[in-house]
């Protein structure tokens, strides 16, 4: 399994940016694709995931200005973010959860993309 994430970059405070994830080579059901985030010095933390039907969860520090989505057909989970504030400056990880049987689960990273918000 392997996870490109692209889209992170450098913008003022207030802009967006829109992160993409494609996960390749994937031989089971995903069960979630995500994202996280850590900045320096914290723990990383979820900013949002997606089930696979379509269901979505977001940290309460991001409602209102991320919005996740997913191209199914492409496996491929998509992050705008708008609204940015310096606070969300991090690494971004994108994760997949896949279904290995009815009681397990396997989780993937992707390498981090850097998103950095000037004020």
């Amino acid at each position: 399994v392997q996870l490109q994430a692209s889209g992170g970059g450098l913008v003022q405070t207030g802009g967006s940016l829109r992160l993409s994830c494609a996960a390749s080579g994937i031989d089971f059901n995903i069960n979630t694709m995500g994202w996280y985030r850590q900045a320096a010095g914290k723990q990383r933390e979820l900013v949002a995931d997606i089930t696979s039907r379509g269901s979505t969860n977001y940290a309460d520090s991001v409602k209102g200005r991320f919005t996740i989505s997913r191209d199914s057909s492409k496996n491929t989970v998509y992050l705008q973010m708008n609204s940015l504030k310096p606070e969300d400056t991090a690494v971004y990880y994108c994760q997949l959860v896949l279904s290995i049987t009815r009681y397990s689960t396997s989780t993937y990273w992707g390498q981090g993309t850097q998103v950095t918000i000037s004020s």
